[in-house]
């Protein structure tokens, strides 16, 4: 791949999202319906993939102070604008959840889980207004349209199958080519990447203005946090990110800067990169560059993990941030190489159980890795092939990190989203 093909990819991967991705890409393909519809629906119906369903279940929606899919879908089809992409809702008011609430009330919104489908990122949805119908198909990412149908016939079909630049991207990009790309292109070509530094900052700041999620970012920046965990540079890392999370998960209207789909995954590629910097008196190019670094890794994880799956996010971009907080410690290639493997041998399994106020917890646990990976890996201590799923070859050692992801746990996935759905 060339310097512009990975521009390309990271523009792609890196981009604005209001509120937890799953239920945006489902407000999404509801606006796309009801624009085809020509009017608002008088029902909407909703079949989902499991992992959508478990992604979108307990998360608050901006600028609503309500959690769940039924307000998300209404406000698609009442205030929604595709051309917002993942910021669809960003017109939210309270006029329009009034309106919303009364949709709900009135029953008609219909969710179920879609049958028989491969893709763990399928959005079908079907909105209906006299004997007008219209339908809306996202699928394999949450902006993705494959397929569009208006009351006149078909607008779009396009099935899900990855595109040649995709494939390409999958058989040429490496753990190397990550770091020589992110330490050597241009550095005017690469300084949009800063934009993730600025919007997930506020998003930090935000959680401390309000009682957000459980509170964990606001919780150890306290006195009683500060008392047991110490005023440390270790512990303002994990007080931003969760912190950022704590606000975006509990459904604070603010943009943060997602990473392959996922506004968590783009926190933890953020923050600690971000916190290490300021605090270790790194130069504005050092930053920017482990910020490429700490996001091309996680993109590149992710491409043979897969949008969603039974494994946690976190892991993906926690151990991006590993490679960033090394690269600003002083390491070089190889050293990246070693917090990478570090991270792989400690992470491997963590299970993803939705997205929920909670996931501020198991993003402060994977960012506390990347710390300790990076630590370890500066003095170059590394995991090595004769312990568990590393291997010598690091890009070997991702491969085998993913394969658990993406085939190992697939049954995992099931019997979460059982308990999920079988609550008493």
């Amino acid at each position: 791949m060339d310097n512009q093909e990975i521009i390309n990819l990271i523009r792609r991967e890196v981009v604005p999202a209001i509120g937890c991705t799953e239920p945006m890409a489902v407000a999404l393909c509801t606006a796309y319906a009801t624009e085809a519809l020509g009017t608002v629906p008088e029902k909407i119906d909703i079949q989902l993939s499991a992992n959508i369903l478990k992604n979108a279940m307990g998360v608050g929606i901006p600028g609503t102070g309500m959690i769940g899919l039924p307000i998300a879908v209404a406000l698609g089809a009442l205030i929604g604008k595709s051309s917002y992409r993942l910021e669809v809702l960003k017109d939210c008011s309270p006029e329009a959840v009034a309106e919303g609430k009364r949709f709900i009330a009135e029953g008609r919104i219909g969710i179920a889980l879609k049958e028989g489908i491969c893709d763990k990122l399928y959005i079908e949805t079907v909105c209906t207004a006299g004997d007008r119908k219209a339908k809306a198909v996202i699928a394999h990412e949450h902006t993705r349209l494959t397929y569009l149908e208006g009351p006149d016939g078909v607008i779009t079909d396009s099935p899900v199958a990855d595109t040649v630049e995709e494939e390409e991207c999958r058989d040429e990009l490496t753990l190397r080519r990550v770091y020589e790309f992110a330490t050597t292109a241009p550095l005017e070509s690469i300084e949009f990447i800063n934009e993730a530094r600025r919007l997930n900052e506020q998003a930090a700041a935000k959680s401390l203005e309000g009682n957000y999620g459980h509170e964990l970012g606001k919780t150890l920046s306290r006195p009683l946090g500060r008392g047991i965990m110490g005023d440390s540079m270790f512990c303002h890392i994990l007080s931003a990110t969760s912190g950022a999370c704590d606000a975006r998960m509990a459904g604070a209207p603010i943009p943060v800067m997602s990473n392959s789909g996922s506004g968590n995954q783009g926190i933890a590629a953020t923050m600690p990169v971000v916190v290490f910097a300021e605090e270790n008196h790194n130069t504005e190019e050092e930053l920017t560059r482990a910020l490429i670094l700490s996001h091309l890794t996680a993109i590149y994880i992710k491409q043979s993990l897969g949008r969603l799956s039974a494994l946690c996010g976190c892991v993906v971009a926690s151990t991006g941030s590993s490679c960033g907080i090394t690269y600003l410690m002083g390491g070089g290639y190889d050293q990246v190489a070693y917090s990478v493997k570090n991270m792989v041998a400690n992470l491997a399994g963590m299970v993803c159980d939705g997205a929920k106020p909670s996931c501020a917890l198991k993003l402060s646990s994977g960012v506390s890795t990347a710390v300790l990976s990076a630590m370890l890996a500066i003095q170059n201590k590394s995991v090595t092939s004769a312990e568990g799923l590393v291997e010598d070859d690091v890009d070997r050692s991702i491969h085998n990190l993913t394969r658990v992801g993406s085939v190992g746990m697939d049954e995992t996935d099931r019997l979460v989203l059982d308990i999920m759905t079988h609550k008493a």
